[in-house]
């Protein structure tokens, strides 16, 4: 019973914690983080992990182990069991809504429930799942332990109950850690997710090769993608030339050229380069667009001119 007691304490706090964190993800980016707080959930997520496998953990084996030699018939064990049976109505009904809510937030991600338990992009959600499943097996060791003390007389089966959730609990932590260290790491996006976005790019007339692409989460469910691209300088041109008018440019250079002017011809030819680098730009813009359309969790789309040849020695 003591074991549970620290246990709820332990719940207590860490969703108290969780809330909080949800919370001051929700502020606005600002001059100091650009990219929003969104990733403050996954720090207070990880104090809450580590919060369960110190005291939760930590404590409940290490009162366990203490009172093997020294346990004692407890009494009143009639209200023990009144206790751990309202406590499994409460915490199975806050688990049916944690799970409630992990369905919600596979579905939004396409994924299967087991797969967003293990990599989905929301990792506070499963934490509340599975401390509360932890909770509701925990009840059910207490309760176990209880029904084989007052079955057999021994009361060796209480301490040894307490051990069982602490070891139960420490699993838990340490798959919650795990979780929130690569979400606060820098997890790449879905594979699935990142081909799509290539095959587009690859198949796009105006990009030659695409070099260094790189993707990391910011936060449950939004993504940044950045990519260096060799654009195709001639379907640029010609595509910049259907917009603006290939007779136009034409006209305009012949003139230049028949006057013999070259200060003029520079000078025409220099806004033409600004006219390409402008478009070179509306492809970037394109691109990017594009690529938020095909994976909407994408927020931020970081796109380079790569040169492939390099630069002269």
């Amino acid at each position: 019973m003591l074991a549970e007691v620290v246990h709820s304490v332990a719940d207590f706090a860490n969703q108290a914690l969780l809330a909080y964190g949800l919370s001051s993800s929700r502020r606005a980016p600002d001059a100091i983080h650009p990219y929003g707080y969104s990733k403050e959930r996954f720090v207070w997520s990880l104090i809450s992990a580590v919060g369960i496998f110190c005291l939760g953990c930590g404590a409940t084996i290490v009162h366990g182990v203490q009172n093997l030699w020294t346990s004692e018939q407890p009494a009143n064990i009639g209200y023990a069991a009144l206790v751990i049976g309202g406590s499994f109505i409460i915490e199975g009904i806050s688990l049916v809504v944690a799970i409630q809510a992990v369905r919600k937030g596979a579905a939004a991600e396409g994924m299967t429930v087991r797969d967003y338990i293990w990599r989905g992009h929301d990792p506070t959600a499963v934490a509340v799942m599975t401390e509360d499943g932890a909770a509701v097996t925990g009840l059910a060791i207490a309760a176990a332990s209880l029904v084989a003390v007052n079955a057999t007389g021994n009361p060796i089966y209480d301490p040894i109950g307490s051990i069982i959730v602490g070891n139960l609990l420490g699993m838990v932590a340490i798959f919650l850690i795990q979780r929130n260290r690569h979400a606060l790491i820098g997890r790449a996006i879905d594979d699935h997710d990142m081909d799509r976005v290539l095959k587009f790019l690859k198949n796009d007339p105006v990009v030659d090769s695409i070099y260094d692409c790189k993707s990391e989460v910011i936060g449950p469910g939004f993504f940044r993608f950045k990519a260096e691209i060799d654009f195709n300088g001639v379907v640029l041109v010609q595509n910049y030339l259907e917009r603006a008018g290939r007779e136009v440019w034409a006209k305009q250079f012949r003139e230049a050229s028949e006057d013999k002017d070259d200060a003029a011809l520079l000078k025409l030819m220099s806004i033409y380069g600004e006219e390409v680098v402008t478009a070179l730009g509306s492809e970037v813009d394109r691109l990017e667009k594009e690529i938020q359309e095909i994976v909407p969790g994408i927020r931020h789309v970081d796109i380079e001119a790569h040169n492939p040849i390099g630069p002269s020695p």
